[in-house]
């Protein structure tokens, strides 16, 4: 599905996570306003995203037949967002609109769910899943000693190798490598979220957007790829 495959790709073509650590100095009261904000942006984001998929869900007839369109608004929002993360309110209402537009592209996979019986609860399921994936990680990676501050290269070439396979199995539709493929995804978002939580709580990204815009991508990609797994062994067919 191409929201899908966009979803795998989005943190790939729109840089954000993968430059952190730039010696930035911040005193622990900055230290503390930064994760706050960081925090604060992504709760926000979270809402505009389940706002837009409520939306999207009633218009996924329509979304579906334009489905590439918006996935090139989505793609412009998340790129155009290094460019204006400097720029206040511009910034935010960037962000803010490509949450919103990444919620409506995912309706039409919402909607196909809800169609199948026992649809609701994969749903439900999947996003109670990635909650308790992501509250366990984030915690983990606030009280480990290890450092993954430094996974970004590894984890975007994995990402390349996931992008990959993903366009192979477009053309294959293959139900056993598609999901080998999310169950990939799965672990790679769950290291990200490591990854960017150590980052937050270091001062490393240079904007609280970078930081929550790349949890806004991890729990949304962890989320679809645990969506894709529950239904297709749920499926009957």
């Amino acid at each position: 599905m191409a929201n899908n495959f966009f979803n795998q790709n989005s943190r790939e073509s729109s840089g954000i996570g993968f430059d952190a650590g730039y010696g930035i100095q911040r005193s622990d009261a900055e230290l503390v306003t930064f994760i706050k904000d960081t925090y604060k942006l992504f709760a926000a984001t979270m809402l505009a995203g389940t706002v837009g998929a409520y939306i999207g869900v009633d218009m996924a007839p329509k979304i579906a037949s334009m489905i590439w369109l918006f996935i090139i608004l989505e793609i412009g929002l998340l790129i155009g967002i290094n460019f204006v993360k400097h720029k206040s309110p511009v910034n935010l209402m960037v962000v803010f609109a490509f949450a919103f537009v990444s919620g409506l592209t995912l309706g039409p996979l919402l909607y196909k769910f809800l169609a199948m019986p026992g649809g609701a609860a994969i749903i439900a399921n999947a996003f109670a899943m990635t909650t308790i994936i992501f509250g366990g990680l984030s915690l983990f990676a606030i009280r480990t000693k290890s450092d993954f501050t430094s996974m970004g290269k590894p984890l975007m070439i994995a990402l390349i190798v996931v992008m990959i396979g993903s366009i192979v199995n477009i053309f294959l539709g293959n139900p056993i490598l598609h999901i080998v493929i999310q169950g990939a995804v799965v672990m790679i978002f769950s290291f990200f979220i490591i990854y960017d939580t150590q980052n937050i709580i270091q001062g490393n990204y240079e904007t609280p957007i970078d930081g929550a815009v790349g949890l806004y991508l991890d729990f949304l990609n962890l989320f679809t790829a645990l969506l894709q797994i529950l239904g297709i062994m749920g499926s009957d067919d």
